[in-house]
């Protein structure tokens, strides 16, 4: 695609986002979406009418949040927005993604400071339309995705997660028509910001509840940058769109600023939470189901710049009738030395002004939780409650809006602050369907005391631990982090006391940021080799068996699992068969229980540590366990020994699994280039990491989809489960049918089937066509071409030698898809073939073939 149509579609994708039409139900997404591969580097982008929001969606994790290209978090403009990389409607935020749920409208982002006299704020968009910040060319004023995974499309050396999202954008724009383009009496001042964002999701069970982004925000103009703060401004809207009970405005916010651990010890974790969800889950009846809202979202800060030691939180209503327009929001009474500051629109809610909202961003202030509104706090040091009437509407859930900021801090000309940020999800915040009847708004305790914010708790805890490795020595000072001491009570055992057991518990990281997981090993190169009724899978195990995990910074790989299906959508795709190496967990008694290492064993090194030093010729691990444990002579040791998964590790034997090559050595190198040629195969893989598999009894004409992932052994200590890479990795499609080496070598002839296809025949069932069910009635029919050569053109004709459909199958290297080829049935003029004879032609550089095939609707 030119840069100029990638222009022109940024632009007609942007217009539609600033247009009311936006928010209808009946706006499709343009017929054309740019790759974006295809990224601009000229100037002309800022001369149109209309510059370029785009917006994506992180979707690996069980938490979907909708990312803009100007910094807006969920929306810009608060709805539904096309994704610019596939062209599909996202919602600002799911939880979980798999529903037809809404979290928020949108997250903005607001940055006030004061620069000279002036005190500014500029903001990522919202309920005003204030659009004051805009995508910057060093990002080619869009977004741009990125993956760890080096086999994706998207794979970039500097991301750092799954499925990352970048960004540029500044609020140096100050054209009215693109800042304020729904109220002109909107004032933009640009502070002069320039902000790098990097916004990350990952796929692990522990990791799928959260999206952290980073910002890295630089003082581009010339002037100092001081008293700073940094504000999110969620605006709750939680609903099922399936769910009948679901209703807009009776949602409720709140700061949830620690949680107890369940542990022994009890530990409590500063987690400084703004969090909103529904009043009562939206039950249908007794029990909850699938439609309801149980949920609890939040964001939290986990990198603030030095010296920002300010954590402030409020809410407010707005827009509301009541009966006229009155909006609240609380606000600690005024004394001499904090005296109160009226809004400029002379009311308590919506700051509506950089001054006012400034005043929200830096006043110290910790609002209560909104259903305690109808609470008179005025004996804490509040300002009393709004009228009776609307106090307890609000407390029992309203439409409002929050701001949860940090500060302050200055930015010097050229310089730059870092702040890290995640939208975390928690589940099952309402335990039992029933607990609203305890909602009393004048003694909220009971209700609030019934819910669950364990989950939100820890999955917020996993986010600053991603963020900052607890342990983990980052920059090499020696300063591994904080750790606490949990000690049991004092304990007698049979051989005397008393004893105190003590467990140490890492739980803060050393201040660097690591951004770094227990990821699982990257998956293996796969290769498919087809024949009639058989798929032979070839893969190399170099990277996943020696790439070492970053999190324990060790080699973590345990196994391979092979996955097939008749289609690529992951639920379609079942397990195989796998391979699972032959290792062992050691459990240690120590004084009153068993305690398990870290590390795992081979049978070989068993052999080595305990069988061949005390005479025992074949070491069998399992033979002892908790009930008959080991006890090395000459040692106080006693332990014990269990199989790290399976175990199904006898190739060819319990895993249909191969080594190919089962007498080659370990290498003497890992780079090919280094490496003996004995040591390669003749395509340059190691011999000694390569797998083969053969899957026979399989049908010849439809495609079958095929996956190899490696995972690891988990860590027990942790609580971590085993790891696995994607399956949508390196899945690959493949006919079992006679490859172009065959079809070459053995001169075969092209074929069609099903000939006669027959209007009678459910061939969807047969697999031949629409297998995903997605397909219109007339756009679902498929005609295949078998034993053809990697690169030809089909031609199809009709009896009077009219050109109906013309084919390109361009496969020059080959693959297990290169021998076969499909016609939808669609003319060159887009209309559906008609019943009857019809003659196809294949020509290639091999010659030509010809042949006929029947239609019969």
């Amino acid at each position: 695609m030119t840069t100029a149509l990638r222009t022109l579609m940024r632009a007609g994708l942007t217009c539609l986002l600033l247009s009311p039409l936006a928010q209808s139900d009946t706006l499709q997404p343009p017929p054309i979406l740019w790759h974006p591969g295809d990224k601009p580097t000229d100037e002309n982008i800022l001369t149109l009418d209309c510059p370029a929001i785009e917006q994506s969606a992180h979707t690996v994790g069980k938490l979907q949040l909708s990312v803009c290209s100007n910094g807006a978090l969920g929306s810009s403009l608060y709805t539904n927005q096309i994704d610019a990389f596939t062209g599909e409607w996202w919602p600002p935020l799911s939880y979980p993604k798999d529903r037809p749920n809404w979290w928020v409208r949108g997250i903005t982002l607001s940055i006030g400071a004061i620069v000279g006299s002036d005190t500014m704020v500029s903001m990522t968009g919202g309920a005003y339309a204030f659009y004051e910040t805009w995508p910057d060319q060093e990002s080619y004023y869009g977004l741009i995705p990125q993956t760890v995974y080096a086999e994706s499309k998207w794979y970039d050396e500097d991301a750092i997660s799954e499925q990352d999202l970048y960004c540029v954008w500044s609020d140096t724009f100050d054209v009215d028509k693109w800042v304020c383009p729904f109220d002109v009496t909107c004032n933009h001042k640009p502070i002069g910001i320039k902000v790098r964002q990097r916004s990350m999701a990952w796929s692990w069970d522990y990791a799928d509840d959260f999206v952290l982004v980073h910002y890295e925000i630089e003082n581009i103009s010339d002037q100092q940058i001081t008293k700073a703060y940094f504000g999110l401004n969620p605006s709750p809207l939680v609903l099922d769109l399936m769910n009948p009970a679901s209703s807009l405005g009776d949602d409720l916010t709140g700061f949830y600023a620690s949680h107890t651990g369940s542990a022994e010890c009890g530990f409590v974790d500063t987690l400084n939470i703004a969090y909103w969800m529904d009043n009562d889950g939206d039950a249908l009846g007794p029990e909850w189901s699938q439609e309801c809202v149980r949920n609890v979202v939040g964001v939290r800060f986990l990198q603030v710049p030095a010296g920002a030691d300010r954590t402030n939180y409020n809410w407010w209503s707005m827009f509301l009738n009541w009966p006229v327009n009155y909006e609240f929001g609380p606000r600690r009474a005024h004394t001499e030395e904090d005296p109160f500051v009226e809004f400029d629109s002379g009311i308590l809610g919506s700051p509506r002004t950089d001054r006012d909202r400034y005043y929200i961003l830096s006043h110290p202030e910790i609002d209560y939780d909104q259903m305690y509104t109808a609470v008179d706090h005025t004996q804490e040091g509040w300002m009393p409650p709004p009228n009776p009437a609307y106090a307890i509407a609000l407390a029992n859930g309203y439409g409002i809006s929050a701001s949860l900021s940090i500060g302050p801090f200055d930015i010097a000309p050229g310089h730059v602050q870092e702040v890290t940020v995640a939208v975390v999800g928690g589940e099952n915040v309402h335990v039992k369907p029933d607990d609203r009847l305890l909602f009393d708004p004048a003694f909220p305790d009971q209700y609030y005391e019934s819910l669950d914010f364990s989950s939100l708790a820890e999955n917020s805890l996993w986010a600053s631990w991603i963020y900052d490795n607890p342990g983990f020595d980052t920059d090499g000072d020696g300063d591994s982090g904080s750790y606490r001491v949990c000690c049991a009570d004092t304990i007698f055992t049979d051989t005397g006391g008393p004893y105190i057991m003590c467990d140490t518990f890492w739980y803060k990281g050393d201040g660097i940021p690591d951004f770094r997981g227990v990821s699982p090993p990257p998956a293996p190169e796969l290769r498919i080799e087809p024949k009639v009724g058989s798929l032979t899978l070839r893969f190399n195990g170099l990277k996943p068996e020696t790439t070492v995990n970053q999190f324990f910074q060790e080699i973590r790989f345990e196994g391979y699992r092979v996955y097939i299906g008749r289609d690529d959508r992951q639920g379609s795709m079942s397990l195989y068969t796998s391979y699972d190496r032959d290792d062992y967990m050691k459990f240690v008694f120590n004084i009153w229980r068993y305690e398990v290492e870290e590390r795992v064993y081979t049978r070989e090194e068993l052999q080595q540590l305990y069988g061949d030093p005390h005479g025992i010729e074949d070491f069998d691990p399992l033979y002892f366990n908790e009930d008959n444990p080991f006890t090395p002579a000459n040692t106080d040791s006693i332990f014990y020994f269990a199989t790290v998964g399976y175990n199904q590790s006898a190739f060819g034997v319990d895993t249909p699994i191969r080594k190919s090559y089962p007498n080659q050595p370990y290498p003497s190198t890992l780079n090919p280039d280094d490496a003996d040629p004995d040591e390669l195969t003749e395509d340059g893989y190691f011999k000694y990491f390569e797998y083969e598999l053969v899957i026979d009894d399989l049908l010849p004409t439809v495609p079958y989809y095929i996956s190899v992932t490696a995972f690891d052994r988990g860590s027990t200590i942790l609580g971590l489960a085993s790891s696995e890479s994607p399956i949508s990795n390196n899945t690959q499609a493949a006919y079992p049918l006679a490859s172009t080496e065959e079809v070459a070598a053995n001169d075969l002839k092209v074929y069609v089937y099903p000939n006669p296809y027959r209007g009678d025949v459910d061939y969807q069932a047969q697999g031949f066509e629409n297998r995903y069910g997605l397909l219109a009635p007339d756009r679902m029919h498929r005609i295949h071409f078998a034993n053809l050569p990697p690169v030809c053109t089909i031609y199809i004709y009709s009896l009077d030698g009219d050109l109906v459909r013309k084919l390109e199958h361009h496969y020059p290297g080959g693959g297990p898809e290169a021998m076969h080829e499909e016609w939808n049935m669609i003319t060159r003029n887009t209309q559906l073939v008609e019943s009857g004879l019809y003659y196809w032609v294949v020509e290639s550089e091999e010659g030509t073939q010809m042949g006929k095939l029947v239609i019969i609707k």
